[in-house]
Parts: structure tokens; C-alpha cells; sequence
């Protein structure tokens, strides 16, 4: 079901040709809310202005002006990149389990599965695990797919001529599992004990194993250019996959495994090759925390984006007290997307910001 040329999605034809996708989507909301509701999970709605988008290199966040009141002066505010700040703030004021389902914005180019407006499901609880977390993803996946008619699903998530069944066991794997597997490559062994990586020694795997690397490379090109080569696309194909432990170089926000300083506690699902969720294992060290954030805007600067200011509302909540929790954030759009067999993400939103 692609577009008919630039015509309008307004356009009554091209409605209708996105009209069940849009049906199903209704379905599916609704369908994770009862999830949701059903084990005890609060729906909370934060703002999407905030001071701070988030300082990962990589993403471009929508800047804006908050004019103050009586005259005096303006700052400059930011459309989050994810709620992902606010709700650890409420996790610190003592919401054991809560959940959103909102927009979220990255000025970021477009493609079929990427848009600069899109919804976010994003869920916390507190005194869970990893395995907990896991099973969430899976039951709330499965509860997707079950709202949708069989007719438009054929039973299973589709992207491109990829599947994967949900119904059954997902694949659980980790990071050095799947780099051994696809690229041939020791993941853990270009780590130090302390988790810190060892430049050389992953340049010259790549290089052994015909994998393009330059001497110019960061630890971290070199990570990601392996894994678009040679391992995602071989990644929740027949069944879901939930990649886990991942190089503590990219843990992000989440917490290193106090057994194993190279290995940080973080999960992502993909699904028919599709990245759908990223989850940690949350960070509760606020001096960790604050090192991370100010090792990833010194990185943001130097690829010369514009740095972000660091949260220190965030900081200082994780400071009080942000209880030992497990976080989920999954592409809703993309979800539908594979629930649905639509082909592009435009084809699942009610009316796009922009085509491409």
C-alpha cells in the first residue's frame, strides 16, 4: 500500500488506503492500556517541553523559546527526545509502576521508519530484573498482535519480506553472542577488565575479518559499522530476538553487572530485522551518571552538534533516591508498522508532519 504519487494523505483515496492500518492502531492503543492497567501500571503524562532533550551524541533535538512572564527575558526550552527523565523523576517521588504513550521528537532525517514526530511507549517498575522486564516486552508484544484483525496480520509481525511469530518463546541472545556468530569477532576481548575499550584490538579483528576500519575510527564506529553489516538484519528474524549485554562502552543509562565490569544490564528488541525497544536496567549512581552525561556532550561537541545542558533536576532526584527499576521504551508507530505489515511509518500515522 504505498502513496500515489505526492497527493495529499488528506486526500480521500489515499485516507482510505491507510484507513485500516489506522483502524488496527486504535485497536492496539487500547489493547496496551488494558495491558498496562491490568498489571498495575499507572498512565502518567509528562511535559514535552523540558530544559534538557537528552546529550546522546547522536540525537538532534527541536529547540524552542519560553518567553518568562513580566519582561523578564526568555530561555531556551527543547522538545524531548523521550520521557524518559521526567518519569525517573517520578520513580524518585515514589510511583512504583508507571507508564506513557506520547509524542516524542528528534530532528532527524527521514526514511520509511523514521519520522521527526512519533509515538513512544516507555514503561518503569520498580524492584523488577532484567528477565521481568523481558517477559513485559514479550506480553505486551503479544497483546499488540492479538488486537489486530487476522486478515491484516496473517498471525504474525512482517517487515519487509521478513517475519517473526511472537506467540512463542523469544530468542534471548547477548552482544558478544551475535558478534561471534555473524562477524567472526571476540567482542569482550577489546574491553579491559574494566570495561574500557581497547581501540587496536577491535580494529585489527575488523581487519582480519574484511570489515572496512580506519585508524581514525573510535571503539564505538567501529561497533555500530559491524553491526549494520553483518548482524542486524540477521536479528528477530522467525521469532523476536532480545539482545542483552551490551559492551559497557554503550550502557547508556543503564547499569553495569557487578559480576562483569565489560557488560552493561541492557536489552533491545528487534523484531523481522527491525530495531522496536531499547530497556536498562536503571542507573542509580548519580555521580556515575553525571560523568556519563558530561563524556557524552564532550562527544556531541566534538562531532560538532550543538551541545544540550545536562538535567541536573535529574540528577538531583537521582541523588535523593531513584529506587533500584527496570525501563522499556518501544517504538509504537514501528510497532503497528509490523502488527500491521504496513510498509512505511507514514502509512500508520493519522496525518504525517512530513513525507518524504
Amino acid at each position: 500500500m504505498k502513496s500515489n504519487g505526492n497527493a495529499p494523505p488528506w486526500r480521500p483515496d489515499q485516507f482510505a488506503r491507510r484507513a485500516p492500518y489506522l483502524k488496527a492502531r486504535g485497536a492496539i492503543l487500547t489493547a496496551l492500556r488494558t495491558w498496562f492497567g491490568q498489571n498495575g501500571f499507572v498512565e502518567v503524562d509528562t511535559p514535552a517541553l523540558q530544559i534538557s532533550p537528552g546529550v546522546e551524541a547522536h540525537l538532534r533535538a527541536f529547540t524552542t523559546t519560553l518567553e518568562e512572564p513580566f519582561g523578564l527575558g526568555a530561555r531556551q526550552m527543547f522538545l524531548h527526545t523521550s520521557p524518559e527523565y521526567a518519569m525517573k523523576k517520578l520513580l524518585a517521588a515514589g510511583v512504583p509502576r508507571l507508564f506513557q504513550i506520547g509524542h516524542v521528537w528528534r530532528n532527524e532525517a527521514r526514511s520509511p521508519i523514521h519520522h521527526p514526530e512519533f509515538t513512544m511507549i516507555e514503561w518503569y517498575a520498580v524492584n523488577e530484573d532484567q528477565d521481568a522486564l523481558m517477559t513485559q516486552c514479550a506480553d505486551l508484544v503479544r497483546a499488540a498482535l492479538a488486537a489486530v484483525p487476522y486478515n491484516l496480520s496473517r498471525g504474525c509481525l512482517t517487515f519487509g519480506t521478513q517475519t517473526a511469530d511472537p506467540t512463542g518463546p523469544f530468542e534471548r541472545v547477548t552482544v558478544a553472542e551475535v558478534y561471534a556468530r555473524h562477524a567472526g569477532i571476540d567482542l569482550l576481548a577489546t574491553l579491559g577488565a574494566d570495561g574500557s575499550p581497547i581501540h587496536g584490538a577491535l580494529l585489527a579483528a575488523c581487519r582480519a575479518g574484511g570489515i572496512a576500519a580506519a585508524d581514525g575510527d573510535t571503539w564505538e564506529d567501529m561497533f555500530f559499522r559491524i553491526f549494520v553489516d553483518r548482524i542486524e538484519m540477521h536479528l528477530g528474524i522467525d521469532q523476536p530476538t532480545l539482545l542483552v549485554d551490551w559492551p559497557a562502552p554503550l550502557a547508556a543509562l543503564a547499569r553495569i553487572d557487578p559480576n562483569d565490569q565489560r557488560i552493561a544490564q541492557r536489552c533491545e528488541l528487534y523484531v523481522a530485522g527491525l530495531e522496536l525497544g531499547n530497556g536498562f536496567v536503571e542507573l542509580t549512581d548519580p555521580v556515575e551518571q553525571r560523568r556519563r552525561f558530561e563524556t557524552d556532550l564532550a562527544t556531541k561537541v566534538a562531532l560538532g552538534a550543538p551541545g544540550h545542558p545536562i538535567d541536573d533536576d535529574l540528577l538531583a532526584a537521582i541523588e535523593h533516591g531513584l529506587p533500584a527499576s527496570v525501563g522499556m521504551a518501544v517504538g509504537f508507530d514501528r510497532l503497528v508498522m509490523l502488527a500491521t505489515g504496513a510498509e512505511t511509518i507514514a502509512d500508520v500515522l493519522w496525518l504525517p508532519v512530513a513525507e518524504l
